[in-house]
């Protein structure tokens, strides 16, 4: 019989819980208050701890031109094809390295891991010449090909993960009752990788949707900004930094990435449901 935890301990189990999650929510917190604050009271060294007659203005700012809009777009369009492409071929490299055996695929496993390790910034010179090359500078294919190549050794790690984690014995059976192979894969272990494909997505849509560095080098002109370069904007060297227009920025950038995480969290959960009733 397991021992139950004394009070004592579940009490400061909960307490560095409670500090844990208040520590982690409170710069979130901060940046939506002061999303309603004016610029003066953001600057005031006595801090406004509730936006009590607070307005707008901040979030008109952020509406009042067209660049936003334009951001966006171009934001929702390179993180939705990166997640598609990288997802694409991350699950193939996954399933072929976890399920057949070939020459060189330790080698392959090596230098994903090697891959990891090479500092972005390494890269940019390079990129930045063959995309011009290529001349996809300022356009979402460009940003996306660059996003995929930075995303895909993470991706293609973790995935295996959950492939390997999968019994083969469970196609096996499939095909003895009748089955091919293809059909035993797609029914059998495509629904049981649904958590891992959900998990490695979120990851690839959360990188690419922050991502500021790579944009900054790719996309040169102004009307080519993502949201993180368009959030840039507000800092100015003769007027200083608008913290009003950043907060309010930032806090609608979140909320594509918080909706998306609702979306996705109902069906990881529907999908370890049917992968423990399948299996």
């Amino acid at each position: 019989m397991a021992r139950t935890a004394s009070r004592p301990t579940t009490i400061m189990a909960n307490s560095i819980g409670i500090v844990a999650i208040l520590a982690s929510t409170f710069p979130v917190y901060w940046m939506i208050n002061s999303s309603f604050l004016a610029r003066n009271e953001i600057r005031s060294p006595t801090p406004t701890w509730m936006p009590f007659g607070g307005s707008l203005d901040n979030y008109r700012t952020v509406f009042s031109t067209d660049q936003f809009v334009s951001s966006l777009k171009i934001s929702l369009a390179v993180t939705g094809l990166t997640i598609v492409v990288a997802l694409l071929f991350a699950f193939l490299a996954a399933v072929a390295v976890s399920r057949f055996r070939f020459r060189g695929r330790m080698s392959f496993v090596v230098t994903l891991l090697v891959i990891q390790m090479i500092p972005a910034e390494g890269l940019f010179i390079s990129q930045y010449k063959m995309l011009e090359t290529a001349e996809l500078l300022n356009t979402v294919v460009g940003l996306t090909l660059v996003y995929v190549a930075g995303v895909l050794p993470f991706t293609i790690w973790t995935l295996r993960g959950f492939v390997a984690g999968i019994p083969f014995e469970l196609e096996e059976a499939a095909m003895v009752d009748g089955c091919t192979r293809t059909q035993a894969f797609f029914r059998i272990t495509l629904p049981l990788l649904a958590p891992g494909l959900v998990a490695t997505g979120v990851f690839g849509f959360i990188q690419a949707w922050n991502e500021f560095t790579l944009a900054l080098v790719v996309m040169t002109r102004e009307d080519r900004r993502t949201l993180p370069l368009w959030l840039s904007t507000f800092t100015d060297v003769n007027r200083g930094t608008d913290w009003g227009g950043i907060m309010a920025g930032s806090t609608l950038i979140a909320v594509p990435v918080i909706v998306f995480f609702l979306i996705v969290q109902g069906r990881m959960v529907k999908g370890v449901t049917a992968g423990a009733v399948k299996g």
